[in-house]
């Protein structure tokens, strides 16, 4: 479900939301917990009512700082897609439905959030209905009226704006291909949202969407009024139903969150409200900023940091307890233009690619964040294990000069010489300059030309998702984590023909047979469906090479010693900010 980008760990990718939970085929009746192919839980718990279960040895009080060497593109509910961006605002809007971590191992069961239940779907499976908390209101004390559900709805249409966000709504939601938002002459009326009453949301569809409850935990279906609504504006000044607030907010640089008073935790099955403040800073230097965490001095000690610990500190880490670790169902990928690059070509280049020493500059962990071979991660029900030749994210690449050799003579030999490779690197973050380098140095040698265009580190996301990026390796999404834990938020999203109008493509797919086989898996039942997405998987590596898969990521990050509450939330890879308190306020 991502045409969400996700940041990954060491080198600076695009996050997508991740949603862990496939949902079971009676939603909206019964929850029920069963394992998936071994490797996730789905889990919904319908009647989860506020408020959440207080954290263990939780404390009242203080600011909590977040040194984030990650920045992220924004913080509009309408525009987030990140998984940094969707655990953020997590502290701040309420949706629908939200995540809630269970037991020890936080595990994540779908509940309601600002819904009363998890909608129930109609007989032909093509209207959700979803009944609504009374009382709830924004930080201003004005009341959330059930129109403001439906306004953020087609405020998600105006995608021209909001080019970050999800877009499932466009595919499925009816009129989702002609809807052009609220702003446009005669864009008040839509007819795939209906608000019968104050109590109740009704959306319509095109076509089934069995997976519509978990889609609902993403920010955009977070109320908005109409009035508030300042278009590009409105994330300096948001309307929370959380229990923070944006205090204030530069972007690039920081953002500034403070207690919501009027947010009800009676309401609210998984948030708490134990720090007084969070601050946000941004674009800071990964090891100088991990290096503060983990020494702890002073205020450093009421820090965290949400990317994972590079390899290089891991000899600094004196107490373990510092690391939070888990799950993260994503998988970190170097991306090709198919309609820019012939297949012949992308094959010399994954040949030449320097995987062993990218990883090193990286500053990878073996154990954290293994070599892959596969699209799907191994967290991802479907995930099947296999390797192609040269393709397991490992091996030295052109710095061998004999696969140098051969790469250039093939280049030679295919009339492709001196082929020019182009893309973007963050001019003012040390790992990104240094596997620019490398990067360089490998293509240079095999027999490529290179264009390497440096673009500073708070803007990398906006030049490597634009749709007319004049470059043709290394656009996003460079890294893709589960919306839930289903190929469906992973195949029909990223390689189909579809992915790219919507702004997710990997690769720039476009093939109709494809497509087809890819719509005619979606149609199976799960169970089926994990038979049939390995072959996908295979034969889009085989057949098409799109991308090189680098390594599956998994959660490893620093927080100060006074930081409690620290859990790693995985449905995104990172922490669950709500649950943190600080030991001595």
């Amino acid at each position: 479900m991502q045409w969400k980008r996700i940041t990954a760990v060491a080198a600076t990718v695009m996050l997508t939301a991740v949603a862990c939970g496939s949902p079971s085929s009676n939603s909206g009746s019964k929850g029920g917990t069963d394992a998936v192919g071994g490797a996730q839980v789905k889990a919904t718990d319908p009647t989860a009512k506020g408020p959440a279960p207080d954290v263990e040895g939780a404390k009242k009080g203080g600011t909590i700082t977040v040194l984030s060497d990650v920045t992220p593109s924004g913080f509009d509910p309408t525009d987030t897609y990140y998984v940094d961006g969707n655990a953020i605002e997590k502290l701040y809007f309420r949706a629908l439905t939200q995540f809630r971590l269970d037991g020890p191992d936080k595990k994540p069961v779908l509940v309601p959030d600002l819904a009363e239940d998890l909608g129930t779907k109609s007989d032909d499976g093509l209207t959700w209905t979803f009944k609504l908390k009374q009382g709830i209101k924004y930080q201003d004390g004005t009341p959330v009226k059930a129109e403001d559900y439906a306004y953020a709805i087609k405020r998600s249409f105006a995608h021209t704006l909001y080019e970050n966000g999800p877009t499932y709504q466009m595919d499925y939601f009816l009129d989702g291909k002609t809807y052009k938002g609220p702003y446009v002459q005669g864009g008040d009326v839509y007819k795939g949202v209906e608000t019968p009453d104050d109590h109740t949301l009704v959306i319509k569809l095109a076509k089934k969407f069995d997976d519509m409850p978990f889609y609902a935990a993403f920010p955009l279906f977070a109320p908005m009024p109409k009035a508030k609504d300042t278009q590009k504006n409105y994330e300096q000044h948001p309307m929370s139903t959380g229990p923070y607030m944006v205090q204030s907010y530069n972007p690039g640089s920081e953002l500034k969150l403070v207690k919501n008073p009027s947010w009800d935790p009676n309401t609210d099955p998984v948030r708490h409200q134990y720090a007084d403040a969070f601050d946000f800073k941004f674009g800071q230097d990964t090891i100088k900023a991990q290096r503060q965490v983990l020494v702890s001095s002073g205020p450093d000690a009421n820090a965290v940091n949400y990317s994972n610990l590079d390899t290089t500190l891991l000899p600094e880490v004196k107490d373990q307890s510092q690391l939070i670790t888990g799950q993260s169902p994503c998988t970190n990928m170097y991306t090709m233009d198919t309609q820019k690059i012939p297949l012949d070509v992308r094959k010399l280049i994954a040949k030449a690619y320097p995987y062993n020493s990218w990883r090193k500059v990286a500053g990878l962990n073996p154990t954290t964040d293994p070599p892959a071979s596969t699209i799907l991660p191994p967290a991802v029900p479907g995930y099947e294990k296999y390797e192609l030749p040269g393709l397991n994210g490992t091996g030295d690449g052109a710095e061998d000069a004999a696969v140098a050799k051969e790469v250039k003579d093939e280049l030679a030999k295919a009339g492709k010489s001196n082929f020019e490779l182009s893309w973007y690197y963050s001019i003012d973050d040390k790992i990104s300059t240094q596997a620019n380098q490398l990067r360089k140095q490998a293509f240079e040698k095999a027999g490529f030309k290179v264009k390497a265009i440096g673009v500073p580190k708070a803007n990398i996301r906006k030049f490597t998702g634009a749709p007319d990026a004049p470059v043709n390796i290394g656009r996003t999404p460079a890294g893709w984590c589960s919306d839930w834990p289903s190929a469906t938020s992973w195949f029909p999203v990223l390689f189909t023909t579809a992915a790219v109008e919507a702004g997710n493509s990997v690769g720039q797919l476009k093939d109709p047979e494809l497509d087809k086989k890819i719509e005619a898996i979606q149609a199976k039942t799960p169970d089926e469906q994990l038979k049939e997405w390995p072959k996908i998987d295979k034969e889009i590596m085989e057949k098409y090479l799109p991308v090189l898969p680098l390594y599956y990521s998994s959660s490893n990050m620093p927080v100060g010693k006074n930081i409690g509450g620290a859990v790693n939330d995985p449905t995104q890879g990172v922490f669950e900010f709500t649950s943190m308190f600080l030991k001595q306020p």
